[in-house]
């Protein structure tokens, strides 16, 4: 049962954060930057503290028992993790919702769901399920598998997206993605998808304040990963914005907050709506961990469904309008792997690891 509410609260996580770009789709007249700034500022900043406050109260004093030192080290991860971020944005940009997340996810899953457990045994952590664990134990194995099967259906939705590349024409293209460019596209995305993963490893550093919650000021196991996101998503506030404010001085596009001439509710609503729902990803993503627990298990389900939900907005969008039965045929192939993958992780996870 406890398996089956994470991968719940993993998928509800994971449409959250495969849907979180289509409402700056719904902005208009402004720059990219412009938009992102505003939306990460719900994302990074009001959202995450609002959710600490409503659901670990008093988690000033979580903060205040850890050593700044600690604390240096997961906002420095969230630093790295916010310069994947700027490109994912980017990367969906010129690959589109399908192939972009498929790519930039699918490095991030591998990255951030195997390193976490191989330092462990590097390192000699205890109490940590490490990658030596994984390989002794039957339902550590059966989530390796599954991993390895997530990567297979990833690299088919790759492949899916080079045989679009081929049949399609210029103009085609850009009538679903307005800027395509798959060559810089994919080295954009796979940057971002090794930085993404630095997210996972915030979240790992971080379990002493999750413990200290838990076992010292009895919070619900639910929700005290709020407070660790929230320094994570101060390092991703500072890169984001530090990026977003020099494109536009560089542009000149921050007179658009306040220029009449674009449609300024609609895109505040739609900003902060985009921002709101990317935080609700890592909301849940707290919620399943606490039920599956840390690892290569929740990193893989959250990385799984959102590539799924993404995928599936990339069809609503006719991202592959006008390809071949053929790329049709593997880009569904490659979702229902997936899909099937994230199945599998649930098993292996059930079964234990230690």
């Amino acid at each position: 049962m406890q398996a089956l509410l994470g991968i719940l609260f993993h998928s509800i996580g994971g449409f959250a954060s495969g849907s979180f770009y289509m409402p700056y789709n719904k902005v208009k007249k402004w720059s990219w930057e412009t938009y992102w700034l505003l939306g990460g500022l719900f994302s990074w900043l009001i959202i995450p503290f609002l959710a600490a406050y409503l659901t670990v109260p008093g988690f000033f004093e979580i903060l205040r028992h850890t050593s700044g030192q600690l604390l240096w080290i997961i906002y420095f991860l969230g630093l790295m993790w916010g310069i994947g971020g700027l490109t994912y944005g980017l990367g969906v940009r010129y690959l589109g919702m399908s192939l972009g997340n498929s790519v930039i996810l699918g490095v991030t899953a591998a990255f951030g769901a195997l390193v976490p457990p191989i330092y462990y045994d590097i390192m000699g952590t205890v109490d940590k399920v490490s990658f030596s664990d994984m390989l002794n134990s039957s339902g550590g194995l059966v989530v390796l598998f599954g991993v390895a099967v997530c990567l297979t259906g990833i690299a088919l939705t790759g492949r899916a997206g080079l045989l679009k590349e081929k049949e399609l024409s210029s103009e085609q293209k850009s009538a679903s993605v307005k800027e395509f460019a798959l060559v810089k596209g994919l080295i954009v995305a796979i940057i971002s998808g090794v930085l993404s993963a630095f997210f996972n490893y915030g979240i790992e550093a971080g379990k002493p304040l999750t413990d200290y919650a838990i076992y010292e000021l009895g919070h619900n196991p639910l929700f005290v990963n709020n407070v660790t996101f929230l320094v994570i998503l101060w390092g991703g506030l500072t890169t984001n914005l530090i990026w977003c404010v020099y494109l536009s001085i560089k542009n000149n596009s921050y007179p658009e907050y306040v220029s009449k001439k674009t449609p300024l509710l609609r895109n505040y609503m739609f900003a902060a709506l985009a921002g709101t729902t990317w935080f609700l990803q890592f909301f849940f993503y707290g919620m399943g961990e606490s039920k599956i627990g840390s690892g290569a298990s929740s990193w893989i389900l959250h990385m799984s469904t959102i590539i799924l939900t993404a995928n599936m907005w990339g069809i609503y969008n006719k991202e592959w309008k006008g390809t071949s039965r053929k790329t049709i045929l593997t880009i569904s192939m490659g979702i229902g792997i997936i899909l099937l993958s994230v199945i599998i992780v649930g098993i292996g996870n059930s079964m234990g690891i230690k």
